[in-house]
């Protein structure tokens, strides 16, 4: 045992050169290079998408003979217009709609503008030519090829003319039917289901109310990043006033959880002798499905008296039993003030992160979009087997932009058959897709633990440096990136792989709930829901794990294997402290979050409802449609910053920890085992360091191998 301390004491070098992070190799150099390969291999499934894919279903709306309108033939027809929209919605769900390209079960023609005003084919012109009511009208909303005389009755029984037009407004490069839009009675749509429909699109009022929303947007968003500044600065003073609050902010905390737990018990004693004195009880009521109606009655309120006595009880026990590790955890939580003051850049590394995240996420969906089942059109011609026709290639595939002009075969062109599913690229369509999703969540995941990687690398050097500041590397942040990703690359991806699989596991699993959701078997239901307990479980224990290992990870320089078991068997050996120290952090942070957002939200909700006067006409408020959109965007967004900001406290607590635990049990305080920590952390556990007096004595101290 001793030659093992020995061993891992050799590795820290002198005390006072933090010369520990130096002496190391790549670690899992074999997962590292089959993550190597797999990003390879992800860039080939994306040259392979961009080359055959066909990105202009996603930007250009298609009609029923699969042209795009906008584009080709079609340039001066660039929304799309559905001969009955009520059909999208009868006929089917909107997830269906949106699966399938907001296609619908009915004709779809592109026209150069939608219709203005409202209209409804006559009985009397049943038997006119589609000239007449159609063409003559400028009423330009047949299908292409529509012949002039062809009677109404028979368009309309063929679906190649509508039978009713709505004025519309394009939206996504469709037409859709005004809010205030009556539909008109037509076979087989009852009245209640339009007016339903008229009703959904009255209340969305989808057109009136994005334009609002962008008005409101433009004339605030200066003022929604000033509200934003205000989060941050709240977030920066929060962390680096903990050094001096954080003692008695966690006993405010305390004794306010304290309190309402005290005053609940008072509130349900109240309560229950109240109806004690009624003679109110249970047996009087019976058993009933009205839950409110067990209000009236004593027990319920002696059970809640109860449980909150028990509550209250235990909170206190805690707190006798362990205020030497609550000390401790308050002294950890200083500690991390104190690092993240003397490294204000790692606060931005999440800025960093996030650009990655964002990088991940895009080239993902343009991968998938990409990918889709390309080159749907063929030759075709109406008399094919004439002789002039022979020595054209009917049924081979063709450019739609490129319309075939063949005088010797009457009638070719290049129309749309369906998507094709013979071809390399079209067969394997399924498993480049499963291969884009395995991508998106592998490298999710890596960058993530990079980020939590480079930062517990800074917040260590900070911890191991002996004398502080003194020690701490002049970039503590880069050199930790740079060592992260030169030498433990491959640690990362291996644990970024085994939460992949769980969570590729957990998707899955939520894909075989949703089509077994019409099951009634009981039985089926609850192994699904124990099936997804235990993924769930799972996922949230490796996350854990991962994260001590990747601090292990850049302390010692190990692979990932070993720092996961040793991280775990010594969190394991102090887990009471671990315990605490959770609760006692969780409960800060919430804390620190909700000072944030909830600052910005009021500051928000008093500057945007004109409840602030006086500031002089340059702060005065602007004129809002809906003054609550800039204030749930100021909300949400200084509820990003803070759990950025706290995320990387967090880190730096978790490092800390581990650091000290692991500097207490390898070191005794004496001259060839100094302790590193805290005069804070050394006065707590009543310890002394024999800290040399001199350089001579400091020499004396050097650890050798």
């Amino acid at each position: 045992m001793g030659g093992k301390k020995d061993e891992d004491q050799a590795a820290f070098g002198s005390p006072s050169s933090n010369s520990h992070f130096s002496p190391r190799g790549c670690t899992d150099v074999i997962c590292c290079i089959l993550f190597l390969l797999f990003i390879l291999g992800y860039i080939v499934v994306g040259i392979v998408a961009w080359m055959y894919g066909d990105p202009q279903q996603v930007l250009y709306p298609r009609n029923s003979t699969g042209a795009y309108c906008g584009v080709g033939q079609n340039k001066d027809k660039p929304y799309l217009l559905y001969f009955n929209i009520f059909s999208c919605i009868l006929s089917t769900n909107i997830i269906t709609v949106a699966e399938n390209g907001l296609q619908c079960p009915t004709p779809q023609v592109c026209v150069s503008s939608c219709p203005e005003d409202s209209w409804t084919v006559g009985e009397n012109q049943f038997l006119q030519t589609v000239g007449e009511v159609f063409y003559s009208q400028n009423r330009n909303f047949c299908l292409p090829g529509v012949p002039w005389d062809m009677q109404v009755f028979e368009s309309l029984k063929q679906e190649l003319c509508p039978s009713f037009l709505l004025p519309s407004t394009p939206a996504l490069g469709r037409c859709f039917p005004w809010s205030n839009v009556t539909s008109p009675e037509l076979p087989g749509i009852s009245g209640n289901i339009s007016q339903a429909i008229s009703g959904l699109i009255d209340s969305l009022n989808v057109r009136d109310i994005s334009v609002k929303i962008f008005e409101d947007f433009a004339q605030s968003w200066y003022w929604i990043l000033a509200a934003l500044g205000v989060a941050l600065v709240l977030s920066l003073l929060f962390i680096l006033l903990l050094r001096l609050v954080a003692g008695p902010l966690v006993l405010v905390l305390i004794l306010g959880v304290l309190g309402v737990l005290a005053y609940g018990i008072y509130y349900c004693w109240e309560e229950y002798r109240v109806l004690r004195d009624r003679g109110a009880s249970i047996s009087q009521l019976g058993f009933t499905t009205n839950l409110s109606a067990y209000r009236s009655v004593q027990e319920t309120w002696l059970a809640a008296l109860i449980v909150l006595a028990v509550l209250e009880g235990i909170l206190l026990l805690m707190l006798i039993f362990l205020r030497q590790r609550i000390r401790i955890a308050i002294a950890l939580l200083t500690e991390a003030s104190k690092a993240v003051g003397q490294m204000m850049s790692t606060m931005f590394y999440p800025l960093v992160t996030f650009v990655l995240l964002l990088i991940c996420i895009v080239y993902w969906a343009m991968t998938a979009l990409y990918p889709l089942p390309t080159q749907p059109y063929i030759f075709w011609a109406p008399n094919a087997s004439l002789p002039s026709c022979e020595e054209v290639l009917v049924n081979t595939s063709c450019d739609p932009m490129a319309q075939p002009v063949n005088s010797s075969c009457p009638g070719l062109m290049c129309v749309f058959q369906g998507y094709l599913s013979t071809g390399l690229v079209q067969r394997s369509l399924f498993n480049l897709q499963i291969y884009g999703v395995l991508g998106l969540f592998w490298t999710l995941n890596w960058v993530l633990a990079l980020g939590q990687c480079v930062l517990a690398g800074a917040f260590a050097s900070f911890y191991w440096a002996f004398h502080k500041p003194r020690d701490i590397p002049t970039f503590p942040l880069s050199s930790a990136f740079i060592r992260t990703l030169r030498y433990h690359t491959g640690s990362l991806a291996f644990g970024a792989l085994i939460l992949t699989l769980v969570q590729i596991a957990r998707v899955i699993l939520e894909y075989i709930d949703h089509k077994l959701r019409g099951v009634q078997n009981p039985i089926a239901r609850c192994i699904m829901c124990c099936f997804k307990c235990c993924l769930w479980c799972l996922e949230k224990f490796i996350k854990f794990l991962n994260r001590n290992a990747y601090i292990m990870i850049a302390i010692y320089g190990k692979n990932f294997c070993v720092s996961a078991k040793n991280a775990f068997i010594l969190l394991m050996r102090n887990i009471v402290r671990v315990v605490v120290l959770d609760k006692v952090t969780d409960l800060l942070l919430f804390f620190g979050k909700l000072l944030v957002v909830g600052g910005a939200g009021v500051l928000s909700f008093f500057f945007f409802s004109g409840r602030i006067q006086g500031l002089g006409k340059g702060f005065e408020n602007p004129h809002l449609n809906y003054y609550w959109l800039p204030i749930m965007t100021s909300i949400l967004g200084a509820y990003v910053i803070a759990s950025g900001f706290f995320s990387v406290f967090g880190m730096c607590v978790d490092t800390l920890f581990l650091c000290f635990l692991e500097d207490l049990e390898r070191n005794d305080g004496s001259l060839d085992r100094p302790y590193y920590m805290s005069k804070a952390l050394l006065k707590i556990l009543g310890k002394k360091n024999e800290t040399p007096q001199s350089n001579k004595k400091g020499k004396e101290r050097e650890i050798r191998p």
